[in-house]
C-alpha cells in the first residue's frame, strides 16, 4: 500500500548554499547534520544504479514536507540547465502552499529570488513561479477555493 508522498530530492553542486536557501527562504529546518559518503557505498551505488558514488546529503523539513539535497562528488554530474522550461520533459517544479502571496512574493524577491511574473489570479488559486540559486523551478501558491485542491484546471468528480 502506497501511504503517499515523503519527500522530493534535488541535487546541487553547492550543498550548503541550498541548506541555506531552503531554510531562508521557506522555512525548513536541518533534520540532522549532513550526511557524508565515500566510494563503497555498495547498497547506495545499487539504488543509484551507479558506480563509485561519493557525496553530502542532508534532509531539509518544514512539518510535514521533507526536502533531501545532494551533493555527489563522484561521479561527476552534469551541470544543471538554469534556463530550463516547465515544459521540458521531467520533474517541473516544487509547489509551496503559502498563505500571503502577495507577501511571501515581496519577501522572496528582497532575498534575491528571480520570478517570472508577479503573482496571477487563475481562478481558484493566484500562483507564479520562481528559481531557487541552481535554477530549479518553485511555484507559489496560494489557495482561494479550498474544494478546488489548489488547481487551476476543473477537478473531475466522482
Amino acid at each position: 500500500m502506497i501511504r503517499g508522498i515523503h519527500h522530493v530530492s534535488l541535487t546541487t553542486g553547492q550543498l550548503r548554499r541550498m541548506i541555506a536557501f531552503y531554510c531562508e527562504a521557506f522555512g525548513f529546518d536541518l533534520v540532522k547534520p549532513p550526511f557524508a559518503w565515500a566510494p563503497g557505498m555498495a547498497g547506495l551505488d545499487r539504488v543509484t544504479g551507479m558506480a563509485g558514488t561519493s557525496g553530502r546529503n542532508a534532509m531539509l523539513r518544514n512539518m510535514n514536507v521533507y526536502l533531501e539535497l545532494f551533493e555527489y562528488l563522484t561521479p561527476s554530474g552534469r551541470p544543471a540547465d538554469p534556463s530550463r522550461r516547465p515544459v521540458d520533459v521531467g520533474i517541473t517544479h516544487l509547489c509551496f502552499d503559502v498563505t500571503d502571496i502577495h507577501g511571501e512574493y515581496a519577501r522572496l524577491q528582497g532575498l534575491g529570488v528571480q520570478f517570472t511574473c508577479p503573482p496571477q489570479s487563475l481562478g481558484t488559486v493566484i500562483a507564479t513561479y520562481g528559481r531557487d540559486p541552481d535554477g530549479n523551478i518553485f511555484e507559489l501558491q496560494e489557495i482561494l477555493d479550498p474544494d478546488g485542491l489548489g488547481s487551476p484546471f476543473p477537478i473531475p468528480h466522482g
